[in-house]
């Protein structure tokens, strides 16, 4: 799977870590940074790589920041991008099953590095439930004919 990954200032240790495992686990990986821990916007690198997902050249987007709260709501704003705010491995797995996220966003300061890990893991390796497609176009539906 081709994974777009981008990350701020607080969180590029984790961004590290998680991108050592997706390619140990056979993933290619897309890193749009930041890889300094001098501080940065975290929309001039979740941007890209949200539109990354959104434009096709990447299947999957992994976001973190701080809390990952600013990282989602950034990567929310790209039309057709549903990206979800996740906190825990059980967080990961539910979205993954009920919301089918393309991008997920956590955060450094909430989480350790693997638990991280684990979250990814959880999120990648959990199927969708087709049940739950119908609220789903009901989002797209309306993002598609409201202009704002």
């Amino acid at each position: 799977m081709r994974i777009a990954i981008a990350s701020d200032h607080a969180a590029v240790d984790h961004k590290a870590a998680i991108t050592a495992w997706l390619v140990a686990q056979g993933h290619t990986v897309q890193d749009f940074g930041t890889n300094s821990g001098a501080s940065c916007d975290y929309p001039d690198h979740g941007l890209p790589a949200t539109v990354a997902v959104a434009e096709g050249r990447a299947d999957r987007g992994i976001l973190v920041c701080g809390t990952g709260i600013g990282m989602s709501i950034a990567a929310n704003k790209v039309k057709g991008i549903r990206c979800a705010l996740v906190h825990s491995v059980d967080t990961a797995r539910t979205t993954a099953a009920h919301n089918n996220p393309q991008v997920i966003a956590l955060g450094a300061r909430i989480v350790d590095a693997a638990t991280a890990v684990q979250m990814v893991d959880a999120w990648l390796s959990t199927p969708f439930e087709t049940r739950h497609q119908r609220r789903l176009d009901k989002i797209s539906a309306y993002e598609d004919t409201h202009p704002c």
